[in-house]
Formats: structure tokens, sequence, C-alpha cells
């Protein structure tokens, strides 16, 4: 993977504790703790999206959609 190198802003104590994830080797550098706590928060914010995104979907017409062509076959199968 390629990456690239970025200057940043962080406040003391953000600095201050991220060291101290580093010293008690949760993390081997700043760098990979930053790299992991972005990369969580952008999954949060897709998963969020897709999460909004789904909640536009109506139910009734995802299913219609996904049964189509079953039409036939439906009365066919065992009831749940």
């Amino acid at each position: 993977m390629t990456v690239s190198k970025i200057a940043i802003s962080l406040e003391n104590d953000m600095v201050k504790r991220i060291d101290m994830l580093v010293k008690s080797n949760l993390f081997p550098n700043r760098s990979k703790a930053i790299q992991e706590a972005v990369s969580e928060k952008l999954r949060r914010i897709e998963k969020s999206l897709l999460a909004q995104e789904c909640a536009k979907l109506d139910p009734e017409f995802e299913q219609s959609i996904a049964e189509e062509g079953f039409s036939m076959e439906l009365e066919e199968w065992p009831e749940y």
C-alpha cells in the first residue's frame, strides 16, 4: 500500500495520550496510532452513511423486487 506523508496539528494533551499508548506498546509509533484512529473513524462514518441510505429503502418494495420471478414458485413453497 502506498502511503503519503502529511503534517497535522494536534492538541498537546492528545499527543501526550498517543505517546502513552505508544509507550505502553499498544502501537509501535505515533503514526500507526493516528492511522488506526483515522481508519476507524472513516469506517464508522461509512457505516453510518450506509445505514442512512438503507433507512430510505421501502421494505415492501425491496421484498417485491426480491420475489420478482418467483410468483409462480411461491405457491409451491411451504409456509414458514
